[in-house]
């Protein structure tokens, strides 16, 4: 019997705290289960995806890989110039430099400093390279694990994301951000924005994300998960502890590709 591997480009962002990096794990342990092959990119500051995936080696970030970016570029990081690549060479750099545990990919992509992604540098424009091949060219489930905002993606690379998600949980200020991520990425040209009610601990905070948001398109809701947080106490990942966790996640998986289907899907319930 063959295995059908399908391709899949997401980008989950929210507001710090909602819960985006244990969804991306989860999302990415389902992918995995199905037998297709991850890559996963933190592009969080605060780069916590590896310790959510259990993973207890430390990788190195991307950005602090001088010798390779000016390799690549032809220009040192952290010293001024004018003349670099502005197209290098990155189709190698998951084989080569990412974390990787069986079909799992992991990059980090640590934080430039001294500028955001919109500067002209060789770090960001190798950052930048590497994330347009991943996504436009990269045939297997590629997840990014995104601050607050999208500025990571480009106009160019934005038109590749099969899904933006944006997780909330109850309460104003995540409303707030995912309102402020649907305007990027409605300028950016991303087509399919999708939420996720994450920590519901009653129909009455269900109610207050759907009024709120009432014309975003949910792909689910969570309920809230103590064994989330003792998950996090013991270093394992979350589902270890919370498996009703995965199973939301599936439903989830489910109605993306459903959507990209063409298919009505309901989402899943709490």
């Amino acid at each position: 019997m063959i295995e059908l591997i399908i391709t899949m480009k997401l980008a989950v962002a929210g507001k710090g705290g909602t819960g985006k990096t244990t969804l991306t794990a989860a999302i990415a342990k389902v992918y995995l289960e199905q037998g297709n092959r991850v890559i996963l990119i933190d592009a969080d500051p605060d780069a916590n995806l590896s310790r959510t995936l259990g993973i207890k080696e430390k990788i190195i970030p991307l950005v602090e890989l001088k010798s390779l970016i000016t390799e690549r570029t032809g220009a040192e990081p952290g010293k001024p110039t004018i003349f670099f690549t502005l197209n290098p060479r990155v189709d190698d750099i998951p084989e080569k430099f990412f974390y990787r545990d069986g079909n799992l990919y992991l990059g980090i992509m640590g934080t430039v400093r001294g500028g955001g992604m919109g500067c002209t540098c060789p770090e960001n424009t190798f950052l930048k390279a590497l994330l347009q091949h991943l996504i436009l060219f990269q045939n297997d489930i590629v997840i990014m694990d995104m601050e607050a905002g999208i500025e990571h993606l480009g106009r160019g690379t934005s038109q590749g994301v099969d899904w933006l998600i944006t997780v909330v949980e109850p309460g104003e200020k995540s409303v707030d951000t995912a309102l402020q991520i649907r305007k990027l990425a409605g300028e950016l040209g991303i087509k399919k924005i999708g939420v996720i009610g994450n920590k519901i601990g009653n129909e009455k905070e269900k109610k207050f994300l759907q009024e709120k948001l009432k014309d975003f398109h949910f792909l689910g809701f969570i309920p809230y998960l103590q064994g989330i947080k003792e998950a996090d106490l013991k270093g394992v990942p979350p589902w270890e502890e919370a498996p009703r966790l995965l199973q939301c996640s599936e439903e989830i998986v489910g109605n993306m590709e459903g959507e990209n289907e063409g298919k009505e899907s309901p989402g899943p319930h709490v």
